[in-house]
């Protein structure tokens, strides 16, 4: 591989001082098939067990937006589709409807609706050849967030064609950090950080008083840093090519999918969205993979409070208005 292909992603730096008999925490566990960790401020190890606890407790969401659970809402939406409206929860109905809002903005670059070609691509290494046109374009048919139909009144939710499925893949970490960190907030947690599988969430300040900081750094040299970023009350994802992706005839696809053509999106190595929730993060982070470094710092730039740093194919570094980099 070209040593000019760098690839990024986010590490938490946190401090164990103890301030006004104050500690960080730390905890990590799997849940909905990634891996999460908790960093608490608390006075002491049995409070913040408690804190952990709560943000472990993962079932509720899944039993919402889980598609591998027969059982769950969002499995019952795809098992009706093109068949009848399914009745839901008032935060599912709520989700689904910040995605649609979100796929407007995106110009369906982000689209719950891309679940429907999750069976061409495999990503596992079993990929030997591109999916044929007629394939894709079956596929790319039963994709479009416009064919979502939302009735307020009744809260239900139509898939309006057959073999129509929704999947919150690319914003379900998001949400449920968001989720998690709202329940500790709530319960007196003072500061911490949730981090779904890379895409996190803060609030408070470490022990000592200080912010949050990130590193993006360079995964080839794990202790090389790229630049430092001081966070707080703020969500910060990243969506790279190099997390899991097939090769195909020496050439690398990502797992990012382009919901408009079926194909996986080209063009970026990485794209770190600072956002004030992670589940808008987590959706800007796709749809700025898929629009691509042009549109996608264009969108971004309109958007208040939302940053970006974007590393394209060719290594270099693209940055949104508001973004400091400060060599290490």
């Amino acid at each position: 591989m070209s040593s000019r292909y760098l690839f990024f992603s986010l590490c938490v730096v946190f401090c164990t001082s103890v301030v006004f008999a104050q500690k960080t925490f730390t905890e990590k566990f799997s849940k909905m098939g990634s891996s999460f960790e908790v960093i608490v401020v608390a006075k002491n190890k049995e409070v913040a067990d408690g804190f952990i606890a709560m943000a472990k407790n993962y079932n509720r969401i899944e039993n919402l937006i889980s598609s591998w659970d027969s059982n769950s809402e969002t499995s019952k939406i795809n098992q009706n589709a093109g068949v009848k409206p399914v009745k839901v929860s008032k935060e599912l109905w709520d989700l689904i409807e910040r995605s649609q809002k979100l796929s407007q903005l995106t110009s369906g670059a982000f689209d719950i609706s891309y679940a429907a070609v999750d069976k061409i691509w495999t990503f596992d290494g079993g990929d030997s050849e591109l999916p044929a046109e007629a394939v894709l374009k079956r596929s790319v048919a039963k994709i479009g967030y416009k064919k979502i139909r939302l009735n307020q009144k009744d809260q239900t939710v139509f898939l309006s064609q057959a073999g129509m499925k929704i999947g919150f893949g690319a914003i379900g970490k998001g949400y449920a950090a968001d989720r998690a960190k709202e329940t500790l907030v709530a319960a007196g947690a003072s500061g911490g950080i949730i981090n779904a599988s890379g895409d996190m969430n803060t609030w408070g300040t470490q022990a000592d008083g200080s912010d949050w900081n990130v590193a993006i750094v360079n995964p080839l040299n794990s202790k090389k840093v790229f630049s430092w970023f001081s966070i707080e009350q703020q969500a910060v994802v990243t969506s790279g090519d190099y997390e899991r992706f097939t090769t195909i005839a020496g050439e690398r696809y990502s797992h990012i999918i382009d919901p408009r053509t079926g194909m996986p999106a080209k063009g970026i190595l990485s794209c770190t969205i600072f956002a004030p929730k992670a589940e808008l993060a987590d959706a800007l982070a796709t749809a700025t993979f898929v629009m691509g470094t042009t549109a996608g710092i264009f969108l971004i730039n309109q958007l208040p409070k939302v940053e970006a740093i974007i590393i394209d194919a060719m290594g270099r570094i693209h940055t949104s208005k508001n973004i400091k980099i400060e060599d290490d």
